[in-house]
């Protein structure tokens, strides 16, 4: 829905409140009028309620508001009477329609100054529980949100299995716009694996669909910084439609809002309206060589020939040890018959420790060709680019306009269209948007290439092109914990000691801070088991 159709219902609901609470309102002591009023009707509930003028807030925050608006139901039941558990389980399946019943049909009287705190344990521990989960959905939506690093497109800066804090405040915590959802959930229910937000996947009816109406548009708060070159950035995927992480086989009869897209983490090479070029797997900006920050290590796949083949376990495994040490991860393979080794990713380090060693007679990067055609973006025939030879290619920019015409429609249709919400189409050699024809379009956000710094193992933006400014919600800051083998079961992970509480930017090696950190936590134990025993003694 837009903005003026949110407005719209609001109003709604706020005449659906007032004729479901005036006579409560009016028992009271207040005036039937107030119950009507937007806004000022929930400051004068929460004083009838006896709650904090905050819970207002709570009300109006995108999924928050599920757990706080029948929170408010029950406490205006229990206000004038109604008390019981039963109660309480009405007015939710009812979806507060019960205080329509108790407005209306029962002679109910208001319990001034009555007591807040639960009657039992039990409610205790259910309030308890549903506050602390309204903190934790608070920090998890607007400011810090945990991450796991499941792939090894930023091998070397990023590890497989570093979990890392995101934060939402840097380029501006983005809103949820999905609003019907599961808190601190993501697109699916652990355990269950079940969706945890309620749409329509269908293409054909996501504008059609009731529950899609319900949809926020998109919103940012303020952040003190811009998404800039070389950033580590957490985002939504745009192509939404991938049945296959691996493999770019979209399925237009499937689809997700953009703030339940699969979370990626992909470095930022280009901005904005910079010109971006691949030569040879090295990214160019406006036709300079992008420097890319100390950490980060590009990795290529290299074909590595031994001069004489291994023929016993021992050479074998010195070998291998001889690849452990150059840091060369799973995944290679040795071909007996010419004993060369496929290295599916390296990085100069480890080619350099490797050129030396006595029985390597070379090693070759594997590279694709100039003009040799790949499955890429924008998978044109006009445009013969593959993963290590990629554009020229402009990136859009927020109010920058781009001259459009029948061979470089590809590149911006589906930014246009899928993006921005037009519809485009081609007639022969003309370019319809919205059924006008069109030979320029001026674009309403900026767009950023994202990549993998594993140059040949990364599913980026060489497969689905542009990122959209609304589809970015976070950058990593911080790795808290790191476990080597996450993926391979518990009984073969390996803590990374010198990994965790470190940062992840920044020049230099990797500080942890993991011994500081439990310094301060003792410290904080020991002096308030001090301070305690002071107290107790005076």
């Amino acid at each position: 829905m837009t903005w003026t159709q949110w407005f719209i219902f609001f109003i709604i609901i706020q005449i659906i409140h007032g004729l479901g609470t005036w006579k409560l309102y009016v028992k009271a002591g207040r005036q039937a009028w107030e119950a009507f009023v937007p806004i000022y009707n929930a400051w004068v509930l929460m004083q009838i309620i006896t709650r904090p003028w905050w819970w207002i807030i709570l009300m109006f925050l995108p999924i928050v508001n599920l757990i706080m608006i029948p929170a408010v139901w029950v406490e205006t039941a229990r206000t004038f009477g109604k008390d019981t558990k039963r109660d309480a389980l009405i007015c939710i399946i009812t979806l507060g329609f019960y205080l329509y019943y108790l407005n209306y049909v029962e002679d109910v009287q208001f319990v001034e100054n009555r007591q807040l705190k639960p009657k039992t344990s039990a409610g205790e521990w259910i309030t308890s529980i549903l506050f602390a989960i309204v903190a934790a959905t608070i920090v998890h939506t607007y400011f810090f949100q945990p991450f796991v690093i499941p792939s090894s497109s930023l091998e070397k800066s990023l590890l497989v299995g570093d979990f890392l804090i995101v934060s939402k405040i840097h380029y501006g915590a983005r809103t949820p716009m999905t609003t019907v959802a599961t808190p601190m959930v993501h697109d699916t229910i652990p355990v269950i694996k079940k969706k945890s937000y309620l749409f329509s996947d269908n293409f054909e009816e996501r504008n059609t669909a009731l529950i899609n109406k319900l949809q926020l548009p998109y919103f940012r708060l303020p952040g003190f910084e811009n998404v800039e070159r070389n950033d580590i950035v957490v985002f939504n995927q745009p192509a939404d439609t991938l049945l296959d992480m691996n493999k770019f086989t979209p399925d237009r009869n499937y689809y997700k809002p953009i703030d339940k897209k699969t979370n990626l983490v992909k470095r930022c090479v280009g901005l904005p309206g910079d010109t971006l070029e691949l030569r040879n797997g090295y990214v160019f900006i406006n036709g300079v060589q992008n420097k890319l920050p100390p950490r980060s290590h590009l990795q290529f796949s290299y074909r590595l020939t031994l001069k004489k083949p291994i023929s016993t376990s021992g050479e074998e495994r010195l070998f291998y040890n001889m690849l452990d040490k150059a840091d060369i991860d799973d995944g290679f393979r040795y071909n007996p018959n010419d004993g060369s080794f496929y290295l599916p990713a390296a990085s100069d380090k480890a080619v350099n420790l490797l050129k030396v060693q006595p029985n390597v007679a070379s090693i070759e990067r594997i590279n694709r060709q100039p003009g040799e055609a790949d499955d890429v973006f924008p998978r044109d025939p006009n445009y013969k680019w593959n993963m290590d030879h990629f554009g020229p290619l402009w990136i859009p920019k927020e109010g920058a306009t781009v001259q459009l015409n029948i061979e470089n429609i590809s590149l911006y249709k589906r930014a246009i269209g899928e993006y921005e919400g037009n519809e485009v189409v081609t007639r022969g050699n003309q370019i319809f948007i919205n059924d006008e024809p069109a030979t320029s379009y001026t674009f309403k956000q900026d767009y950023y290439w994202m990549m993998g710094d594993n140059r040949h193992n990364s599913v980026d933006a060489r497969a689905w092109g542009f990122v959209p400014y609304d589809h970015i919600f976070g950058k990593p800051v911080f790795i808290w914990m790191s476990i080597d083998g996450l993926m391979d079961g518990i009984k073969n992970w390996e803590f990374r000691w010198d990994r965790i509480f470190t940062t992840v930017s920044g020049n230099g090696n990797r500080t942890s801070y993991f011994i500081p950190f439990l310094a301060v936590i003792l410290g904080l134990y020991g002096f308030s088991k001090w301070r305690k025993k002071k107290k107790a003694k005076s």
